[in-house]
């Protein structure tokens, strides 16, 4: 009883208007019980690797309403933990719970779904939000959704619908999901992030970024593209936040979809990028999002003909709405090597980024990203059967079967608290995996033995004389580097095939890139012109079932770059590619007798990517 009185409490204190700095000292003050909890969570100073979902979406985004979505925050936090929810019109449950989760609904809606989802409040019974509540086909869902989202979001005209009750129905939803959010936080066991997603897409490019909070210490509203449609506004916003004792961070994602304006040249202004545009963003934006169902947004085959795992869940479909057609500055390698030549060219780089992985589900199911538990889809009534996924396009996105279930973010932190986590995320010691459970960390830096014995004398070295994933080398004297990289299979998937690392650097004023081979399971080697031999590990396509004899539980190696200058700045980023497995598409076809199209893909190599470490010359 105490607990519940203290969650009333906490939330009607985030209502309230004054002081953020008031709000967010007393909200701690209440939370005596979770500081308890956060003291006895059990630490490892060597950092254990969590895994959870940084981009989710719940009933409170409109959208997702729309879609049929009618899973609380409160309810999608329940599902991460392992229960068996209703989701998407069928009871399901993610095969392994969650360590951690931030629900980031979208900012422009808290007030219309509070509305709708409150019999007795004020425009609860207007048909357009009856309409939006009884809506039960893909058909009429696509119009509404098409009005009262796309239009708004697109141009800036009449943001809300007539039935919005203005800025107090706004904390109303924000206000539920903080106590959810608080509710629901286990330190040492389950961390749940307050957060919500800023949805900004001028002329249909997508800018959109999932902000994250470190404690309690929220606004009373969030900050959406309703109020600012720049990312600039939204910085101002963060800082306005910082000065009154928040601690927030922003990951941007899709910038596969975002034409051209993720990794721009000039602002939205249409000016060339000042250094204060570039000083902030760095501050503001540690990460970025690598993949999720709208596809991954490391390389594409086209601009990375070089690249043999280029053509991995591109989302082709994508160039099929909104002129989104892909170019190289939509994605986050060419955005990584942009951002080197802005630091050679004006001290300053805007896009060093560490990488997140989330979902961007729309059923409330945070990381529901098993290839083979995607019965369900992620996107309502759009691809609820699978059917539906033949036949029908998320709209305004991508064809049903050219998406995939998401990706995860993993952290490596010493414990599973808020703080621990949210640390991790703002020094970049973050990877991604497209789905699996694979772990990878890496050091590097200089007289590092060349090789090690075990994983805990590696990171024991690594954490004493090297500089983790995510972080800056001290400048060299003349020598190279040495990297340490090590990979672990997901306990429940297959072997791994190898490890890569990717270099970027500027030479002569021209991005440059490499990709290097540096562990390889089954004993081979890498080949005089860099290759490496074909692993014949197939997929069978009558069962689903994955080769168990090939590939390796675990890699590692000490890399040292044959090309190190130490008068030119890099990056050094890891890839791990696992062992080929059946796409989602491949249990359907299996489970539900259903055909898709001959070039759709059957089979896919998951991965991890773990963020760059940096070196910069005086």
């Amino acid at each position: 009883m105490k607990f519940s009185i203290l969650l009333l409490s906490v939330g009607f204190l985030i209502s309230c208007k004054g002081d953020n700095k008031e709000v967010g000292s007393a909200a701690r003050e209440m939370s005596s019980q979770t500081s308890e909890a956060v003291e006895k969570a059990p630490v490892n100073p060597l950092k254990e690797a969590y895994f959870g979902e940084t981009h989710v979406h719940t009933s409170a985004s409109m959208d997702a309403f729309i879609g049929g979505n009618r899973i609380t925050a409160d309810d999608a936090y329940r599902f991460a933990k392992g229960e068996e929810m209703q989701v998407n019109g069928s009871l399901h449950k993610l095969k392994r719970p969650l360590d951690f989760v931030a629900i980031s609904d979208h900012a422009e809606y808290f007030g219309e779904t509070y509305t709708m989802m409150n019999p007795g409040s004020p425009g609860y019974d207007d048909p357009i939000a009856t309409q939006m509540r009884e809506v039960d086909n893909l058909e009429d869902g696509l119009a509404l959704f098409v009005q009262y989202v796309v239009k708004p979001n697109r141009t800036g005209d009449k943001p809300h619908p007539d039935f919005w009750q203005g800025p107090e129905s706004i904390k109303s939803g924000w206000r539920k999901n903080f106590v959810a959010t608080e509710r629901h936080y286990e330190p040492g066991k389950f961390t749940t992030l307050h957060a919500f997603e800023w949805s900004s897409a001028p002329n249909a490019g997508n800018l959109h970024r999932n902000v994250i909070f470190r404690d309690t210490l929220v606004p009373d509203l969030p900050f959406s593209a309703i109020d600012g449609r720049d990312p600039r506004e939204l910085w101002t916003w963060m800082q306005q936040q910082m000065d009154q004792g928040s601690t927030l961070l922003a990951i941007p994602h899709n910038s596969n979809g975002s034409k051209g304006l993720m990794f721009p040249e000039k602002d939205l202004s249409d000016q060339p990028l000042s250094q204060e545009y570039m000083r902030t963003r760095n501050k503001m934006e540690p990460l970025i999002e690598m993949m999720q169902i709208k596809g991954n947004s490391e390389v594409y085959p086209k601009f990375w003909p070089n690249d043999e795992f280029a053509n991995f869940e591109t989302a082709e479909s994508i160039q099929n709405y909104s002129d989104r057609t892909f170019e190289e500055r939509n994605f986050v390698r060419y955005g990584l090597k942009r951002g080197l030549k802005y630091q050679e060219d004006f001290t300053m780089n805007p896009f060093k980024y560490g990488f997140a992985g989330g979902t961007d589900n729309h059923n409330g199911a945070p990381s529901n990203v098993e290839e083979d538990n995607y019965s369900v889809g992620s996107h309502g009534l759009a691809d609820q059967t699978a059917e539906a996924r033949v036949n029908n396009a998320i709209d305004g996105w991508a064809t049903a079967y050219d998406i995939n279930p998401g990706a995860l973010t993993g952290v490596w932190a010493d414990s599973n608290t808020r703080g621990a986590i949210w640390d991790a995320m703002k020094n970049k010691e973050t990877f991604t995996t497209s789905g699996p459970r694979i772990k990878v960390r890496m050091f590097a830096g200089y007289g590092l033995a060349d090789r090690y014995d075990s994983y805990q004398g590696m990171v024991e070295a690594g954490l004493a004389n090297a500089t983790p994933m995510g972080g800056d080398l001290p400048v060299s004297s003349g020598d190279a580097p040495k990297i340490m990289v090590w990979a672990q299979k997901d306990p429940i998937g297959p072997n791994l095939d190898r490890i890569q690392i990717i270099k970027g650097w500027v030479e002569n004023g021209k991005m440059m890139e490499k990709i290097y081979n540096v562990a390889l399971s089954d004993n081979r080697s890498v080949q005089a012109d860099g290759s490496v031999e074909h692993l014949d590990s197939p997929v069978n396509m009558e069962t689903g079932a994955f080769t168990t004899d090939k590939g390796a539980p675990e890699l590692t190696a000490v890399w040292e770059d044959p090309n190190f200058n130490p008068a030119q700045q890099a990056f050094y980023y890891s890839r791990v590619i696992q062992l080929p497995t059946a796409r989602w598409t491949l249990w359907d076809e299996i489970r539900e007798g259903v055909t898709f199209p001959e070039s759709v893909a059957r089979t896919l190599q998951e991965r991890a990517w773990g963020s760059p470490v940096w070196y910069t010359p005086n």
